[in-house]
């Protein structure tokens, strides 16, 4: 068993997914597009998307309802590219937690990017990478 998270965009599914490619999260490794008519022609049916430790898959839905209540959480071993990734992922974004160093010992920032998807990235500093 394993448990993937879909995300459901209203017609923002191909942006959001190449700008999470850009930000060098994975890549698109199907997809599956709506028929020719109807208000959803051409928009994404299905997809899904992979990368190192990640898989998740993605649609646009025009009924879909905000994203909230849910996170994506990328543990990580390199504080480095921790960074990097957190401010290629907000731009555009709402950063809610800045990077720093919490209570519980690890390197950790938390935003919402401009997609409305929430993510929170976390290093266990014991373990990091320089």
């Amino acid at each position: 068993m394993q448990m993937s998270n879909y995300l459901f965009f209203t017609t923002q599914c191909e942006a959001a997914l190449a700008f999470y490619t850009a930000c060098g999260l994975g890549k698109v490794t199907e997809i599956k597009r709506h028929g020719d008519a109807g208000p959803m022609h051409g928009k994404i049916l299905h997809a899904k998307f992979e990368g190192p430790g990640i898989q998740f898959y993605a649609s646009d839905n025009d009924d879909a309802e905000p994203m909230r209540g849910s996170a994506h959480i990328l543990m990580m071993d390199d504080a480095q590219a921790m960074t990097n990734l957190f401010a290629r992922l907000a731009e555009g974004g709402t950063i809610t937690t800045p990077l720093g160093i919490q209570p519980w010992g690890d390197y950790y920032g938390k935003l919402t990017d401009r997609f409305g998807v929430q993510r929170m990235l976390n290093c266990r500093l014991a373990h990091a990478t320089a």
